[in-house]
């Protein structure tokens, strides 16, 4: 996992810490999730990129785990049992609307919002069977984390008009001590949303000092 560490950002790595005995397999899921970003920030040909993604596809479909071997993400999600978690095919759709959609409108932003986010979310707690709001608080983050890195300013406020609705679905929420990872950046994403903030890039100390407070007393 010491490749897959280098390319993922210092976030993650927090967010793993507390994953106890999964956090390679959190790893994982978070890498993955960086490679179809990969192919989306990379394409330029909608029909490329959804060839692209297609591959992903075929890989996760494969019984016999032989396509991909000696990619690193692969080999991770293989190695760590998350290839066959649920909500992998969805963040692949949930990408390919940015690859695929030359403009996005806030229903592609609800569906891209629905596929990664929910998807991711469901990945790292394993529950095929989410409740609302657990998906709801994936559509959050997917659209919080967009508009800290789509250079399209009126994109990225979209996003944050679209997250502040979905937003109250995560009221009532009823985190299990095994999901505190996703806790913790569900709701970093949640108060950023409401309060007006992007995503940031890197990790300022403001940042770590938030994390940790969240970390520490849930809020």
């Amino acid at each position: 996992m010491s490749g897959l560490a280098q390319e993922l950002p210092p976030l993650v790595d927090v967010l793993a810490a507390h994953a106890g005995p999964g956090a390679d397999r959190h790893r994982a899921l978070w890498a993955f999730d960086a490679r179809l970003a990969h192919v989306a920030r990379t394409t330029s040909e909608p029909a490329i990129g959804q060839m692209r993604l297609a591959w992903w596809n075929d890989v996760i479909d494969d019984a016999d785990a032989r396509k991909g071997r000696g990619e690193p993400v692969v080999d991770a999600l293989r190695a760590t049992g998350a290839m066959a978690a649920p909500g992998l095919v969805a963040m692949i759709d949930g990408w390919e609307i940015l690859v695929a959609e030359p403009e996005i409108d806030v229903e592609g932003l609800r569906a891209y919002a629905v596929g990664r986010g929910g998807g991711l979310f469901r990945a790292l707690t394993d529950v095929a069977d989410a409740p609302d709001w657990l998906d709801a608080a994936g559509q959050v983050w997917a659209l919080w984390d967009m508009a800290g890195h789509v250079g399209d300013a009126a994109l990225a406020d979209a996003a944050l008009v679209l997250a502040r609705e979905i937003a109250p679905r995560m009221d009532g929420a009823r985190w299990p001590r095994a999901w505190k990872p996703v806790r913790i950046v569900a709701t970093l994403a949640h108060q950023d949303v409401l309060a007006g903030r992007r995503a940031p890039l890197g990790m300022p100390r403001s940042l770590a000092w938030r994390l940790l407070r969240i970390a520490l007393v849930g809020r």
